[in-house]
């Protein structure tokens, strides 16, 4: 079953096989929690994020209808599944005894700076990115998806997409040469 495309894992799910869903997870679920996790920012929240959409899948398998590749389709889901989350994280408010108790893990400036090679720095300036740019550069580079995918992912025109890929490279430049990192690689 592991040579089935991934469309035919979803026509296979739709009808209840069990097996095409494990198939399915397994091969998208490693994607789709690193896409989460850097939307929601939170281990737990992710993990959860990812078994809602897989759930999802298997409830709206016989939804798809071919129009983008199965991965998008589960990065739009997904996406769905961490606005949620994060819009109920706004809307909840912070409990102060709670936030009290919370210890402080900043680094001391010596382990600080042990950190930061270049990879490092490179995560730290794309943590500084507006959401919007962030989400757009981690769909097209880390993802690898297309701007018509990441327009379809996102719900957003192909046009708004490059615009934002443009000023989140820009900005992103910005940052790095800022962090002392240009565009040399050794």
């Amino acid at each position: 079953m592991t040579t089935h495309s991934d469309e035919d894992l979803l026509k296979r799910i739709a009808a209840g096989d069990r097996p095409a869903m494990q198939v399915l997870f397994s091969r998208h679920r490693l994607m789709v929690h690193r896409f989460l996790l850097r939307l929601v920012r939170d281990e737990t929240v992710a993990e959860d994020a990812v078994s809602d959409t897989f759930l999802d899948v298997w409830r709206q398998a016989g939804d798809f209808q071919g129009r983008s590749r199965v991965s998008t389709w589960l990065l739009s889901i997904a996406r769905f599944k961490a606005l949620t989350v994060l819009r109920k994280r706004r809307d909840s408010g912070l409990d102060e005894d709670w936030a009290a108790e919370i210890e402080d893990e900043a680094d001391t400036p010596e382990v600080t700076s042990q950190k930061l090679d270049k990879g490092a720095a490179i995560r730290l300036c794309m943590e500084r990115l507006s959401a919007e740019h962030r989400e757009v550069i981690d769909l097209v580079y880390y993802h690898e998806a297309s701007v018509d995918e990441v327009a379809e992912i996102v719900g957003i025109p192909e046009g708004t997409v490059k615009t934002r890929l443009f000023h989140a490279r820009k900005k992103l430049a910005e940052l790095l040469v800022a962090a002392g990192i240009d565009r040399g690689w050794p």
